[in-house]
């Protein structure tokens, strides 16, 4: 039986809340998920992983990307084809990074390229869809869309805002070998905050905006946070004395995300070496430095041209 069409799917990796934008602020980086989705026969499944997480990666019905597809085709009334996945994972898993954002991302997008022709999602759809398997849309919001973003839950369902990043920004990720899991960072959160610490965060996720935008040299005071990290500390203490030894060094160091990756958002490229070197001093942890661009596309998808390799 003939194959059917090939998408070609290309997803960015996340931080997402930058220090004072709990839930709110995610950045795209560049590091990237890639996948070809091939439709079979309905019934047939195929997975083929490599990268980060491979072993840990379910290859039946319960793989994220896979219930994603079929959200999707559920979604717009359409019968779930049979799929061939090979994926190649180089977002890091359980760092932070929004790994499960970028698959839940690439499985919206997938979709989107097999049922092109037939069915339009466009943009708010494809948010919509997303955080309703992710549950919020920090993350997938960045991972689709790219740049900086500001993701809220309106009237109308989950909304964004895209932003463009100075030139000057240059993000650099500290991964650790050790995993964190998001759900039990998010246990650590306590049901309520102060109204100090609340005003504080809410003054500094301004700042941070005009930080990122328009004035880099304002970073470090603009990623202060109240809200989340320190509850987190005890779970990653490594991840705590890092973050505070850069901070102290003058460096506009946060936890990515639900950690353990540290992210710098420093205000050039020039000094990202110089926390390098700091953090392979600080702790006895040792960090894989990862010196990145902020990615401004987004996802994407596209049709693999039959024959192609």
């Amino acid at each position: 039986m003939a194959l059917g069409r090939t998408v070609e799917v290309t997803v960015p990796a996340t931080s997402a809340n930058l220090g004072p934008g709990f839930d709110t602020l995610g950045l795209a980086l560049s590091v990237y998920d890639t996948l070809l989705v091939t439709e079979l026969p309905a019934g047939e499944l195929d997975i083929e992983v490599s990268g980060s997480g491979a072993e840990e990666i379910p290859r039946d019905e319960s793989n994220l990307i896979v219930r994603t597809i079929a959200h999707v085709y559920a979604d717009v009334a359409r019968p779930m084809p049979g799929l061939r996945i090979v994926a190649e994972n180089g977002v890091p898993h359980g760092r932070g990074l929004g790994s499960s954002g970028a698959a839940v991302t690439a499985g919206i997008l997938a979709a989107k390229g097999l049922l092109d022709g037939d069915v339009e999602i466009d943009d708010t759809d494809m948010l919509r869809l997303a955080t309703e398997i992710e549950g919020h849309p920090d993350n997938v919001a960045p991972a689709l869309f790219g740049g900086l973003t500001i993701a809220w839950m309106g009237d109308r369902g989950p909304q964004h805002k895209k932003l463009l990043v100075h030139r000057g920004v240059s993000p650099l990720v500290l991964v650790p070998a050790y995993t964190m899991s998001t759900s039990a960072a998010r246990s650590l959160q306590p049901p309520q905050v102060s109204t100090a610490d609340a005003v504080f965060n809410v003054s500094r996720s301004a700042l941070l905006i005009a930080a990122l935008m328009q004035s880099p040299e304002l970073l470090l005071d603009a990623t202060a946070d109240r809200l989340h990290q320190d509850y987190r500390a005890g779970a990653m203490p490594e991840t705590q004395r890092l973050v505070q030894a850069l901070r102290a060094a003058g460096f506009a160091a946060v936890v990515s995300g639900a950690g353990p990756s540290v992210l710098v958002l420093a205000d050039g490229p020039g000094s990202r070496q110089d926390a390098v070197e700091l953090a392979a001093a600080t702790t006895d942890t040792p960090w894989d430095a990862l010196l990145l661009a902020v990615d401004v596309r987004g996802g994407t998808v596209g049709t693999r041209a039959e024959g192609s390799t």
